[in-house]
C-alpha cells in the first residue's frame, strides 16, 4: 500500500521531528485497509501546568494551557487506483485554553482539508495544508512539541513565532512534490494571496507562489538535512502597490545523539509572524530573523537549549527569545515535558520595553 498521507501531514512531519527518528512517533491507527483502500485515524493531545512571570506588568499568574501544538485529531485515506494512489487529510485543531472564556463553545478549526494524488511523477496535493514558505524552519523545531514564548491569551503559545521564523499557516492551494531524487526533494505551489492592500479597486492579479527544496543525506554517520524555502506575492490598489517575498533556509546535524539546527529568514512587505489579509495597506518593509537550537537525546530524555530573534521594521519590534527543555519519552505515545522560556520584546521607534516575560511550563503529551 502507498499511503503518503498521514506521513506527509503537518502533524505527522511535526511529531516524527520533535520526538526524534531513535524514539518512533506514533503512526496514525489503521481503521480499515483492504482491496488497495485504507482508512486512518491519528490524535495528539496535550496539557501544560504555566507558571508565568510578567515582569513589566509585575504580575504572576498560574494557567493550565495547552501547548504549541494544539489538540489535534486527524483522519486519512488512501485508495489505489490503476497506477494512481487516491488519498486526503481532514485534521481538527483545538484549543483547551478558552475552558472559562468558552466553557462549552471550545473553537474549533480545520488546518488541513486536502485531497492528493499520487504516482511515479510524484504527488499532486489540492485543497488546504500549511504553506511552504517557514515549513521546515517550524516542523524542526526542537521544542515544536514544547511551550515557547507567549501568544493569544484563549490560543497557543507562540513557540519561536516571530522570534525566528514566521508561521507557514495553512491556505488554498495546488502544489505538486517531487519524487524523492537521492534525497533531494522539491514542492511549489500556487496559493490564495492575501489583500495586503486594501482599499478602492484593491485585487490580487496572480496568485501567492510557494516552494521549498529540502535535502537530506548521511556523511560518514552525520545525518543531514538542508532546505530552502520561499514565497512571493503582489497586492495592489487604486494608489498602493505592494510586493510581499519571503526566503527561508536552514540546516540541521545529528550525530551519536547530538543534533544541531540552525534557521533563518528575511522578508520585505510582509509582518513576520503570519501572512493574511489587512487593515491597512502594508509597507515594503524588511524583516529578518534566525534560530540556533541543539539537543541531546540519552536513552529517554532529550535536552534542548533555543535561542532566536527577529528584527522587523514592518512590525516596528525586536525580539529574542530563550528555551531550556527536557522531554521524556515514558513510551512511544506518552511524553513529559518540562521548559523555561525567557521572552523580550522591545519597540524598535522608541526602543521601548514593551514584554518581558519568563514562563515555566510542566506538560503531558500523548499521542496515537
Amino acid at each position: 500500500m502507498n499511503n503518503n498521507n498521514f506521513r506527509k501531514s503537518g502533524l505527522a512531519i511535526a511529531m516524527a521531528a520533535a520526538m526524534g527518528a531513535s524514539t518512533g512517533a506514533s503512526a496514525a491507527v489503521e481503521v480499515y485497509n483492504q482491496d488497495g483502500t485504507s482508512f486512518s485515524v491519528d490524535g495528539y493531545f496535550n496539557a501544560f501546568y504555566v507558571n508565568r512571570d510578567d515582569k513589566l506588568a509585575d504580575t504572576r499568574n498560574s494557567d493550565v494551557k495547552m501547548g504549541f501544538l494544539p489538540n489535534t485529531i486527524g483522519f486519512n485515506f488512501s485508495k489505489e487506483v490503476g497506477d494512481l494512489t487516491m488519498g486526503g487529510r481532514s485534521s481538527f485543531w483545538s484549543t483547551i485554553n478558552d475552558s472559562l472564556q468558552s466553557p462549552t463553545d471550545t473553537a474549533i478549526d480545520v488546518r488541513q482539508l486536502y485531497a492528493t494524488v499520487d504516482g511515479s511523477f510524484g504527488q499532486v496535493l489540492i485543497g488546504k495544508d500549511f504553506g511552504l514558505y517557514a515549513r521546515s524552519n517550524i516542523f524542526l523545531d526542537e521544542i515544536l512539541m514544547g511551550f515557547g514564548s507567549p501568544g493569544a491569551p484563549t490560543g497557543v503559545s507562540f513557540g519561536n513565532i516571530r522570534t525566528g521564523y514566521p508561521y507557514p499557516n495553512p491556505s488554498a492551494q495546488i502544489t505538486y512534490r517531487t519524487p524523492d531524487m537521492g534525497g533531494l526533494k522539491v514542492a511549489a505551489g500556487i496559493f490564495e494571496p492575501a489583500n495586503t492592500t486594501p482599499g478602492a479597486q484593491s485585487e490580487q492579479s496572480a496568485p501567492r507562489l510557494e516552494a521549498e527544496v529540502t535535502y537530506s543525506a548521511d556523511l560518514s554517520g552525520v545525518a543531514l538535512t538542508g532546505w530552502l524555502n520561499g514565497r512571493s506575492q503582489k497586492s495592489e490598489n487604486a494608489t498602493t502597490s505592494v510586493d510581499s517575498t519571503g526566503l527561508g533556509y536552514g540546516v540541521r546535524a545529528s550525530v551519536a545523539g547530538f543534533s544541531l539546527t540552525a534557521s533563518g529568514f528575511t522578508s520585505e512587505g510582509d509582518v513576520p509572524v503570519l501572512i493574511s489579509d489587512t487593515a491597512a495597506p502594508l509597507a515594503e518593509e524588511d524583516a529578518d530573523g534566525y534560530l540556533v537550537q541543539g539537543s541531546y537525546t540519552l536513552g529517554a530524555n532529550r535536552f534542548v537549549l533555543s535561542y532566536g530573534e527577529t528584527d522587523s521594521d514592518q512590525a516596528d519590534f525586536e525580539t529574542e527569545n530563550t528555551s531550556v527543555a527536557v522531554f521524556h519519552n515514558v513510551n512511544s505515545s506518552f511524553k513529559l515535558v518540562a521548559e523555561y522560556n525567557m521572552f523580550e520584546q522591545r519597540t524598535k521607534s522608541t526602543g521601548a520595553d514593551a514584554a518581558d516575560i519568563d514562563t515555566i511550563a510542566l506538560g503531558a503529551i500523548v499521542t496515537f
